[in-house]
C-alpha cells in the first residue's frame, strides 16, 4: 500500500489545494468556460475555437502570431485549433505575400455566417452569470462581449 503521508514541504506549510487563490481562478475559468459549452455545440465550436472566430469576426484578418499573442495560445494550442477550423470551413490559411514568414487567417464565407448564430451568446452568458444589462454598464466596459 503507498504511503500517504504528505510530502514534506521544508520550513512551512503550503495551503490544500483548493484553498489556494490560483485554484479558485482555475475552477471559476473551468465554471464559466462550461457555461458556453450548451450555446456552443450548435454551432459546432469549443470555447478556444470560439474566441479565434470573435478574433476573426472583431479584425477581419489576422496573422497566426496576432491571435495567439491576442488569446494567450501557443503554436502548439493553436496551429491544431486552426486546422480544425480550416477543415471545417470556417477559415482559411495563407502565407502573407508580403511576408512569406507570415501565416494570415481569414474567415471564409461559411465562417462569417456563423456569426450570425453566435450573436445572442454574451447575452444569454451575461444573463447566467447575472450581468447587469449593457446599457446600464459603463460605457468602455466590455464584459462579455
Amino acid at each position: 500500500m503507498p504511503d500517504r503521508s504528505p510530502a514534506p514541504t521544508g520550513d512551512f506549510e503550503l495551503p490544500a489545494v483548493d484553498e489556494q487563490m490560483c485554484f479558485a481562478l482555475y475552477a471559476a475559468s473551468r465554471a464559466v468556460t462550461n457555461l458556453y459549452r450548451p450555446l456552443l455545440d450548435p454551432l459546432g465550436l469549443t470555447y478556444p475555437q470560439y474566441l479565434v472566430m470573435m478574433l476573426l469576426w472583431e479584425r477581419g484578418e489576422c496573422a497566426v502570431k496576432e491571435i495567439g499573442a491576442v488569446l494567450q495560445l501557443d503554436y502548439g494550442t493553436l496551429t491544431p485549433l486552426l486546422k480544425r477550423l480550416e477543415t471545417n470551413g470556417l477559415l482559411f490559411r495563407e502565407r502573407d505575400p508580403a511576408d512569406e514568414r507570415s501565416v494570415l487567417v481569414t474567415a471564409t464565407g461559411a465562417g462569417t455566417e456563423l456569426r450570425a448564430r453566435a450573436r445572442g451568446i454574451p447575452e444569454a452568458i451575461g444573463r447566467v452569470i447575472d450581468l447587469p444589462p449593457r446599457s446600464s454598464r459603463r460605457p468602455d466596459s466590455r464584459c462579455a462581449d
